[in-house]
Protein backbone atom coordinates (compact mmCIF):
# COMPACT_ATOMS: atom_id res chain seq x y z
CA UNK A 1 0.00 0.00 0.00
CA UNK A 2 1.43 3.18 -1.01
CA UNK A 3 1.18 5.96 2.15
CA UNK A 4 -0.75 7.99 -0.05
CA UNK A 5 -4.03 6.17 -0.05
CA UNK A 6 -4.54 7.03 3.54
CA UNK A 7 -5.37 10.68 2.50
CA UNK A 8 -8.59 8.55 1.42
CA UNK A 9 -9.47 8.77 5.30
CA UNK A 10 -10.21 12.27 5.63
CA UNK A 11 -11.98 12.72 2.66
CA UNK A 12 -15.42 13.68 4.41
CA UNK A 13 -13.10 16.41 6.35
CA UNK A 14 -11.66 18.03 2.85
CA UNK A 15 -15.05 18.38 1.86
CA UNK A 16 -16.69 20.01 5.23
CA UNK A 17 -13.22 22.22 5.42
CA UNK A 18 -13.21 22.96 1.48
CA UNK A 19 -17.15 24.44 1.78
CA UNK A 20 -16.13 26.59 4.95
CA UNK A 21 -13.16 28.23 2.97
CA UNK A 22 -15.21 28.43 -0.51
CA UNK A 23 -17.72 30.59 1.53
CA UNK A 24 -15.45 33.30 2.18
CA UNK A 25 -15.40 35.63 -0.70
CA UNK A 26 -11.82 36.19 -0.53
CA UNK A 27 -11.21 38.60 -3.48
CA UNK A 28 -8.26 40.77 -2.86
CA UNK A 29 -9.58 44.16 -1.66
CA UNK A 30 -7.84 47.55 -0.97
CA UNK A 31 -5.72 47.16 2.29
CA UNK A 32 -7.66 48.01 5.78
CA UNK A 33 -4.82 48.07 8.71
CA UNK A 34 -3.45 44.86 9.28
CA UNK A 35 -5.17 43.63 6.14
CA UNK A 36 -2.94 44.24 3.55
CA UNK A 37 -5.48 42.70 0.65
CA UNK A 38 -8.63 43.22 2.55
CA UNK A 39 -10.79 41.48 5.37
CA UNK A 40 -12.00 38.61 3.01
CA UNK A 41 -8.38 37.04 2.30
CA UNK A 42 -7.14 38.16 5.74
CA UNK A 43 -10.20 35.94 7.33
CA UNK A 44 -9.01 32.89 5.08
CA UNK A 45 -5.80 33.19 6.42
CA UNK A 46 -7.37 32.92 9.63
CA UNK A 47 -9.39 29.78 8.97
CA UNK A 48 -6.63 27.82 7.70
CA UNK A 49 -4.64 28.65 10.81
CA UNK A 50 -7.00 27.75 12.89
CA UNK A 51 -8.67 24.74 10.95
CA UNK A 52 -4.01 23.77 11.27
CA UNK A 53 -4.01 23.78 14.60
CA UNK A 54 -6.85 21.79 15.47
CA UNK A 55 -5.66 19.51 13.88
CA UNK A 56 -2.35 19.75 16.29
CA UNK A 57 -0.04 21.12 13.18
CA UNK A 58 2.08 23.98 13.57
CA UNK A 59 0.48 27.06 12.08
CA UNK A 60 1.78 30.48 11.47
CA UNK A 61 -0.22 33.46 9.96
CA UNK A 62 2.48 36.00 8.39
CA UNK A 63 1.22 39.28 8.68
CA UNK A 64 -1.83 38.25 6.80
CA UNK A 65 0.52 37.91 3.47
CA UNK A 66 0.48 34.28 4.04
CA UNK A 67 0.38 31.70 6.32
CA UNK A 68 1.50 27.86 6.90
CA UNK A 69 0.73 25.25 8.90
CA UNK A 70 4.01 22.74 9.60
CA UNK A 71 4.89 19.26 10.23
CA UNK A 72 8.48 17.76 10.94
CA UNK A 73 12.06 19.04 12.48
CA UNK A 74 15.45 19.52 10.58
CA UNK A 75 17.14 22.44 9.25
CA UNK A 76 15.81 21.63 5.41
CA UNK A 77 12.44 22.74 4.54
CA UNK A 78 10.28 21.53 2.01
CA UNK A 79 6.75 23.55 1.11
CA UNK A 80 3.79 22.92 -1.03
CA UNK A 81 2.25 26.32 -2.05
CA UNK A 82 -1.03 26.86 -2.91
CA UNK A 83 -3.61 29.81 -2.64
CA UNK A 84 -6.83 31.54 -0.90
CA UNK A 85 -7.72 33.70 -2.93
CA UNK A 86 -10.20 33.70 -5.97
CA UNK A 87 -10.83 36.10 -9.03
CA UNK A 88 -14.11 37.72 -8.41
CA UNK A 89 -17.77 35.91 -9.08
CA UNK A 90 -19.17 37.54 -11.94
CA UNK A 91 -22.99 37.07 -12.64
CA UNK A 92 -24.38 34.50 -14.87
CA UNK A 93 -23.83 31.69 -11.81
CA UNK A 94 -26.40 28.24 -11.65
CA UNK A 95 -25.73 28.23 -8.04
CA UNK A 96 -24.49 30.69 -5.49
CA UNK A 97 -20.82 31.01 -5.97
CA UNK A 98 -19.32 31.34 -1.99
CA UNK A 99 -21.87 28.16 -1.20
CA UNK A 100 -19.91 24.79 -2.26
CA UNK A 101 -22.90 22.18 -3.82
CA UNK A 102 -21.81 18.93 -4.55
CA UNK A 103 -24.13 17.08 -7.58
CA UNK A 104 -23.08 14.24 -9.00
CA UNK A 105 -19.55 14.13 -7.75
CA UNK A 106 -18.80 17.23 -9.03
CA UNK A 107 -18.42 20.48 -6.31
CA UNK A 108 -19.72 23.98 -7.51
CA UNK A 109 -17.95 26.85 -6.29
CA UNK A 110 -15.58 30.33 -6.62
CA UNK A 111 -12.15 28.58 -5.90
CA UNK A 112 -12.83 24.97 -5.70
CA UNK A 113 -10.34 24.27 -8.01
CA UNK A 114 -8.37 27.57 -8.35
CA UNK A 115 -6.93 26.68 -5.58
CA UNK A 116 -8.46 26.16 -2.54
CA UNK A 117 -9.46 22.71 -3.24
CA UNK A 118 -6.17 21.61 -3.67
CA UNK A 119 -4.79 23.83 -0.66
CA UNK A 120 -7.41 22.39 1.84
CA UNK A 121 -5.92 18.58 0.19
CA UNK A 122 -2.51 19.51 1.11
CA UNK A 123 -3.50 20.48 4.77
CA UNK A 124 -4.62 17.46 5.53
CA UNK A 125 -1.95 15.87 3.51
CA UNK A 126 0.12 17.32 6.30
CA UNK A 127 -2.30 16.24 8.42
CA UNK A 128 -2.02 12.49 7.64
CA UNK A 129 1.31 12.45 7.94
CA UNK A 130 1.50 14.05 11.58
CA UNK A 131 -1.26 11.13 12.59
CA UNK A 132 0.97 8.79 11.03
CA UNK A 133 4.38 9.67 13.42
CA UNK A 134 5.98 9.75 9.94
CA UNK A 135 9.42 10.58 10.37
CA UNK A 136 11.05 13.05 8.46
CA UNK A 137 14.30 14.42 7.23
CA UNK A 138 13.42 18.32 7.06
CA UNK A 139 10.57 20.34 7.85
CA UNK A 140 7.52 20.37 5.42
CA UNK A 141 5.04 23.08 5.29
CA UNK A 142 2.09 23.87 3.40
CA UNK A 143 2.22 27.86 2.35
CA UNK A 144 -0.85 29.55 2.12
CA UNK A 145 -1.23 32.37 -0.14
CA UNK A 146 -3.21 35.74 -0.05
CA UNK A 147 -2.80 37.57 -3.51
CA UNK A 148 -1.98 35.14 -5.99
CA UNK A 149 -4.21 36.36 -8.56
CA UNK A 150 -3.14 39.98 -8.64
CA UNK A 151 1.18 39.30 -9.05
CA UNK A 152 2.22 37.29 -6.34
CA UNK A 153 3.23 39.89 -3.93
CA UNK A 154 2.11 38.30 -1.06
CA UNK A 155 5.11 36.12 -1.26
CA UNK A 156 8.48 38.26 -1.43
CA UNK A 157 6.61 39.61 1.97
CA UNK A 158 6.57 36.35 3.57
CA UNK A 159 10.00 35.11 2.60
CA UNK A 160 11.53 38.23 3.97
CA UNK A 161 11.17 36.87 7.37
CA UNK A 162 10.24 32.93 6.71
CA UNK A 163 12.71 30.32 5.39
CA UNK A 164 13.39 29.40 1.70
CA UNK A 165 12.70 26.13 0.31
CA UNK A 166 14.85 23.56 -0.37
CA UNK A 167 12.12 21.64 -2.56
CA UNK A 168 8.81 22.34 -3.19
CA UNK A 169 5.56 22.45 -5.52
CA UNK A 170 2.15 24.04 -6.05
CA UNK A 171 -0.82 22.33 -7.28
CA UNK A 172 -1.83 25.15 -9.38
CA UNK A 173 -1.74 24.00 -12.58
CA UNK A 174 -2.00 20.11 -14.85
CA UNK A 175 -0.36 16.95 -14.26
CA UNK A 176 2.61 15.79 -15.37
CA UNK A 177 5.32 18.36 -13.89
CA UNK A 178 6.12 21.33 -15.20
CA UNK A 179 9.45 21.97 -14.65
CA UNK A 180 10.04 25.18 -16.70
CA UNK A 181 7.83 28.78 -17.14
CA UNK A 182 9.26 31.18 -19.80
CA UNK A 183 10.57 34.39 -18.79
CA UNK A 184 7.60 37.16 -18.35
CA UNK A 185 8.30 40.74 -19.48
CA UNK A 186 5.94 43.65 -20.31
CA UNK A 187 6.73 46.84 -21.79
CA UNK A 188 5.14 50.14 -22.72
CA UNK A 189 5.96 52.32 -25.50
CA UNK A 190 4.83 56.09 -25.59
CA UNK A 191 4.74 58.55 -28.10
CA UNK A 192 3.39 62.24 -29.43
CA UNK A 193 0.19 62.18 -31.63
CA UNK A 194 2.30 63.30 -35.09
CA UNK A 195 0.10 61.21 -37.18
CA UNK A 196 -2.06 63.35 -39.27
CA UNK A 197 -5.01 60.65 -40.01
CA UNK A 198 -5.53 58.87 -36.75
CA UNK A 199 -7.70 60.65 -34.02
CA UNK A 200 -8.32 57.80 -31.90
CA UNK A 201 -7.18 54.19 -31.68
CA UNK A 202 -8.58 51.62 -28.72
CA UNK A 203 -7.86 48.32 -28.35
CA UNK A 204 -7.38 45.68 -25.85
CA UNK A 205 -8.51 45.29 -22.02
CA UNK A 206 -5.00 43.48 -20.65
CA UNK A 207 -1.56 43.35 -21.70
CA UNK A 208 -1.52 38.85 -21.36
CA UNK A 209 -4.08 38.63 -24.01
CA UNK A 210 -4.82 38.94 -27.59
CA UNK A 211 -7.27 41.58 -28.04
CA UNK A 212 -10.49 40.97 -30.29
CA UNK A 213 -11.22 44.30 -30.93
CA UNK A 214 -10.00 47.59 -32.15
CA UNK A 215 -11.70 50.90 -32.96
CA UNK A 216 -10.17 53.86 -34.68
CA UNK A 217 -11.35 57.26 -35.81
CA UNK A 218 -9.36 58.69 -38.86
CA UNK A 219 -9.55 61.98 -40.74
CA UNK A 220 -8.89 61.52 -44.47
CA UNK A 221 -10.37 61.89 -48.07
CA UNK A 222 -13.36 60.06 -49.62
CA UNK A 223 -10.72 58.28 -51.39
CA UNK A 224 -8.88 57.02 -48.66
CA UNK A 225 -12.22 55.66 -47.31
CA UNK A 226 -12.77 53.78 -50.66
CA UNK A 227 -9.26 52.73 -50.69
CA UNK A 228 -9.26 51.59 -47.22
CA UNK A 229 -12.77 49.72 -47.96
CA UNK A 230 -10.58 48.19 -50.96
CA UNK A 231 -7.91 46.67 -49.19
CA UNK A 232 -10.62 45.39 -46.12
CA UNK A 233 -12.26 43.32 -48.42
CA UNK A 234 -8.81 41.46 -49.23
CA UNK A 235 -8.30 40.89 -45.69
CA UNK A 236 -8.30 37.53 -43.86
CA UNK A 237 -9.93 39.97 -40.59
CA UNK A 238 -13.75 41.36 -40.92
CA UNK A 239 -13.40 45.21 -40.37
CA UNK A 240 -16.38 47.64 -40.10
CA UNK A 241 -15.60 50.82 -42.07
CA UNK A 242 -18.22 53.84 -41.34
CA UNK A 243 -17.46 56.77 -43.50
CA UNK A 244 -17.99 60.66 -41.36
CA UNK A 245 -17.38 63.71 -42.53
CA UNK A 246 -14.11 64.23 -41.42
CA UNK A 247 -13.31 60.40 -42.46
CA UNK A 248 -13.99 57.40 -41.38
CA UNK A 249 -14.49 55.22 -38.06
CA UNK A 250 -12.98 51.90 -38.53
CA UNK A 251 -13.99 48.12 -35.89
CA UNK A 252 -11.65 45.79 -36.36
CA UNK A 253 -12.75 41.79 -34.91
CA UNK A 254 -9.85 39.88 -33.91
CA UNK A 255 -9.89 36.43 -31.76
CA UNK A 256 -9.34 36.52 -28.35
CA UNK A 257 -6.38 33.85 -26.73
CA UNK A 258 -3.77 34.24 -24.10
CA UNK A 259 -0.68 36.05 -24.51
CA UNK A 260 1.35 32.69 -23.85
CA UNK A 261 0.03 31.55 -26.86
CA UNK A 262 -0.89 34.48 -29.17
CA UNK A 263 -1.04 32.10 -32.40
CA UNK A 264 -4.40 30.94 -31.17
CA UNK A 265 -5.39 34.05 -31.47
CA UNK A 266 -5.71 36.74 -34.15
CA UNK A 267 -5.02 40.57 -33.03
CA UNK A 268 -7.27 42.98 -34.05
CA UNK A 269 -4.94 45.68 -33.27
CA UNK A 270 -1.86 44.58 -35.51
CA UNK A 271 -4.20 43.84 -37.97
CA UNK A 272 -6.20 47.28 -38.19
CA UNK A 273 -2.43 48.72 -38.37
CA UNK A 274 -1.92 46.97 -41.24
CA UNK A 275 -4.80 48.15 -42.53
CA UNK A 276 -3.93 51.36 -42.12
CA UNK A 277 -0.17 50.88 -43.64
CA UNK A 278 -1.66 49.69 -46.83
CA UNK A 279 -3.76 53.28 -47.66
CA UNK A 280 -1.27 55.45 -45.86
CA UNK A 281 2.46 56.85 -45.45
CA UNK A 282 4.75 56.51 -42.85
CA UNK A 283 4.48 60.21 -42.52
CA UNK A 284 1.01 60.05 -42.88
CA UNK A 285 0.76 57.40 -39.49
CA UNK A 286 3.58 58.88 -37.55
CA UNK A 287 6.33 57.49 -35.73
CA UNK A 288 3.84 55.64 -33.33
CA UNK A 289 1.87 53.94 -35.56
CA UNK A 290 4.93 53.18 -38.03
CA UNK A 291 6.71 51.73 -35.44
CA UNK A 292 3.77 48.85 -34.23
CA UNK A 293 3.94 48.08 -38.46
CA UNK A 294 7.26 48.03 -38.86
CA UNK A 295 8.24 46.57 -35.61
CA UNK A 296 5.58 44.21 -34.48
CA UNK A 297 3.34 43.76 -37.39
CA UNK A 298 1.55 40.44 -37.31
CA UNK A 299 4.25 38.23 -35.93
CA UNK A 300 3.61 37.06 -32.44
CA UNK A 301 6.99 35.94 -32.11
CA UNK A 302 8.61 39.03 -32.36
CA UNK A 303 11.10 38.50 -35.52
CA UNK A 304 10.26 42.08 -36.85
CA UNK A 305 11.46 43.83 -34.06
CA UNK A 306 14.82 41.36 -33.36
CA UNK A 307 14.07 39.45 -30.26
CA UNK A 308 12.71 36.02 -31.91
CA UNK A 309 14.49 32.98 -30.17
CA UNK A 310 13.59 30.12 -28.72
CA UNK A 311 15.53 26.69 -26.23
CA UNK A 312 14.23 23.25 -26.21
CA UNK A 313 12.77 23.15 -22.41
CA UNK A 314 10.22 25.67 -23.56
CA UNK A 315 9.97 26.93 -26.85
CA UNK A 316 10.01 30.04 -28.70
CA UNK A 317 9.60 33.74 -27.26
CA UNK A 318 5.89 35.15 -27.83
CA UNK A 319 5.12 38.49 -28.25
CA UNK A 320 1.73 39.69 -28.03
CA UNK A 321 0.76 43.28 -28.51
CA UNK A 322 -2.30 43.70 -26.01
CA UNK A 323 -3.15 47.39 -25.30
CA UNK A 324 -3.43 50.40 -28.10
CA UNK A 325 -4.16 53.38 -26.47
CA UNK A 326 -4.54 56.81 -28.68
CA UNK A 327 -5.81 59.90 -28.37
CA UNK A 328 -5.36 63.22 -30.48
CA UNK A 329 -2.31 64.12 -28.04
CA UNK A 330 -0.52 60.99 -26.84
CA UNK A 331 -0.02 57.04 -27.69
CA UNK A 332 0.73 54.42 -25.70
CA UNK A 333 1.11 50.82 -26.36
CA UNK A 334 1.83 47.61 -23.96
CA UNK A 335 3.40 44.54 -24.89
CA UNK A 336 3.77 41.30 -23.30
CA UNK A 337 6.48 39.06 -24.06
CA UNK A 338 7.07 35.65 -22.88
CA UNK A 339 10.67 34.56 -23.53
CA UNK A 340 12.65 30.89 -23.07
CA UNK A 341 13.59 29.75 -19.55
CA UNK A 342 17.54 29.88 -20.77
CA UNK A 343 17.21 33.31 -21.92
CA UNK A 344 18.02 36.50 -20.10
CA UNK A 345 15.63 39.12 -19.93
CA UNK A 346 18.22 41.52 -20.05
CA UNK A 347 19.54 40.66 -23.79
CA UNK A 348 15.70 41.69 -24.98
CA UNK A 349 15.40 44.67 -23.29
CA UNK A 350 18.57 46.30 -24.83
CA UNK A 351 17.24 45.46 -28.29
CA UNK A 352 13.51 46.39 -27.49
CA UNK A 353 15.06 50.11 -26.46
CA UNK A 354 17.25 50.60 -29.54
CA UNK A 355 14.49 49.78 -31.99
CA UNK A 356 12.07 51.99 -30.32
CA UNK A 357 14.57 54.85 -30.52
CA UNK A 358 15.33 54.19 -33.53
CA UNK A 359 11.90 54.92 -34.33
CA UNK A 360 11.48 58.40 -32.32
CA UNK A 361 9.28 56.54 -29.60
CA UNK A 362 10.06 56.02 -25.94
CA UNK A 363 10.68 52.31 -24.04
CA UNK A 364 9.46 51.62 -20.77
CA UNK A 365 10.20 48.44 -18.95
CA UNK A 366 7.19 47.37 -17.06
CA UNK A 367 8.26 43.48 -15.36
CA UNK A 368 10.55 41.29 -16.04
CA UNK A 369 10.16 37.80 -14.05
CA UNK A 370 12.33 35.88 -14.31
CA UNK A 371 11.98 31.80 -15.87
CA UNK A 372 11.56 29.39 -13.84
CA UNK A 373 14.30 25.86 -14.85
CA UNK A 374 14.54 22.94 -13.19
CA UNK A 375 16.24 20.11 -15.58
CA UNK A 376 14.33 17.10 -15.83
CA UNK A 377 17.18 15.07 -14.27
CA UNK A 378 17.07 17.16 -10.74
CA UNK A 379 16.28 14.96 -7.19
CA UNK A 380 12.90 16.68 -7.26
CA UNK A 381 11.45 16.34 -10.91
CA UNK A 382 12.64 13.01 -10.13
CA UNK A 383 10.72 11.84 -6.69
CA UNK A 384 7.41 13.90 -8.12
CA UNK A 385 7.81 12.00 -11.14
CA UNK A 386 8.05 8.56 -9.15
CA UNK A 387 5.06 9.34 -7.37
CA UNK A 388 2.72 10.02 -9.98
CA UNK A 389 3.80 7.13 -11.59
CA UNK A 390 3.40 4.90 -8.48
CA UNK A 391 -0.43 5.69 -7.75
CA UNK A 392 -1.42 5.77 -10.97
CA UNK A 393 0.32 3.13 -13.04
CA UNK A 394 1.39 5.65 -15.67
CA UNK A 395 4.50 7.66 -17.31
CA UNK A 396 4.84 11.59 -15.62
CA UNK A 397 4.89 14.13 -18.45
CA UNK A 398 7.45 16.90 -18.18
CA UNK A 399 6.33 20.05 -19.57
CA UNK A 400 6.70 23.87 -19.78
CA UNK A 401 4.46 26.50 -20.39
CA UNK A 402 4.34 30.14 -20.99
CA UNK A 403 1.73 31.00 -17.65
CA UNK A 404 3.12 31.63 -14.53
CA UNK A 405 2.43 30.03 -10.90
CA UNK A 406 3.82 30.29 -7.21
CA UNK A 407 6.62 27.72 -8.50
CA UNK A 408 8.50 31.23 -9.84
CA UNK A 409 8.49 32.11 -5.50
CA UNK A 410 10.61 29.39 -4.97
CA UNK A 411 13.94 30.52 -5.91
CA UNK A 412 14.65 28.13 -8.15
CA UNK A 413 13.58 25.22 -5.74
CA UNK A 414 10.22 24.38 -7.18
CA UNK A 415 7.97 22.96 -9.99
CA UNK A 416 4.20 23.68 -10.52
CA UNK A 417 2.82 19.96 -10.38
CA UNK A 418 -1.10 19.14 -10.22
CA UNK A 419 -3.88 19.50 -9.07
CA UNK A 420 -5.61 18.79 -12.80
CA UNK A 421 -5.56 15.98 -15.38
CA UNK A 422 -4.78 16.69 -19.01
CA UNK A 423 -7.76 14.68 -19.93
CA UNK A 424 -10.73 16.11 -17.61
CA UNK A 425 -13.43 18.94 -18.68
CA UNK A 426 -11.84 22.38 -18.18
CA UNK A 427 -12.73 23.29 -14.60
CA UNK A 428 -13.92 26.97 -15.32
CA UNK A 429 -11.55 28.10 -13.05
CA UNK A 430 -12.23 32.23 -13.69
CA UNK A 431 -15.54 31.64 -15.10
CA UNK A 432 -18.72 30.96 -13.88
CA UNK A 433 -19.78 27.82 -12.34
CA UNK A 434 -16.42 26.62 -11.91
CA UNK A 435 -16.28 22.97 -10.54
CA UNK A 436 -14.30 20.26 -9.16
CA UNK A 437 -14.41 16.52 -10.59
CA UNK A 438 -14.44 14.87 -7.28
CA UNK A 439 -13.59 11.83 -8.49
CA UNK A 440 -10.45 12.89 -10.27
CA UNK A 441 -9.70 15.15 -7.08
CA UNK A 442 -9.03 11.98 -4.82
CA UNK A 443 -6.79 10.70 -6.99
CA UNK A 444 -4.88 14.27 -6.96
CA UNK A 445 -5.63 13.93 -3.10
CA UNK A 446 -3.34 10.47 -3.20
CA UNK A 447 -0.47 11.67 -5.51
CA UNK A 448 -0.50 14.79 -3.46
CA UNK A 449 0.57 13.10 0.01
CA UNK A 450 2.75 10.70 -1.32
CA UNK A 451 4.35 13.62 -3.27
CA UNK A 452 4.53 15.15 0.18
CA UNK A 453 5.81 12.30 1.95
CA UNK A 454 8.42 11.52 0.11
CA UNK A 455 9.59 15.24 0.21
CA UNK A 456 9.57 15.07 4.22
CA UNK A 457 11.68 11.70 4.29
CA UNK A 458 14.23 11.98 1.30
CA UNK A 459 17.87 11.77 2.06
Amino acid sequence: MLFGEKILDYWDDILRDLGKVVAIPSVVGPAEGDYPYGKECARAIDTVVELAQSYGLQAKNVGYHAAHAEYGEGEGNAVVMAHLDVVPAGEGWDTDPYTMVIDDNFAYGRGVADNKGPAIVALHCLRALKDAGVKGNRKLRVIFGSAEEVGMTDMPHYFQSEQRPDMGFTPDASYGICHCEKGLLDFSVHGKNDSSVVRRFVSGTVPNAVPFKAECTLTCSPEEVEKLQAAAEKSEVTFDITATEEGCTIVSHGQAAHASTPWNGVNAASHLVDLLAQVFTQEQLGAFFWFIHEKIGLATDGSQIGVQMSDEPSGPLTFNLGLVNVDEAQCSLTVDIRYPATKKGAGIVAVLQEQAASCGVEFTLLSDAEPLYLPKESQLVTLLSGAYRDVTGEECDIFSMGGGTYARQMFGKGVAFGASFPDQADSRAHQTNEFLDLRRFKLHAEICLEAMYRMLTAE
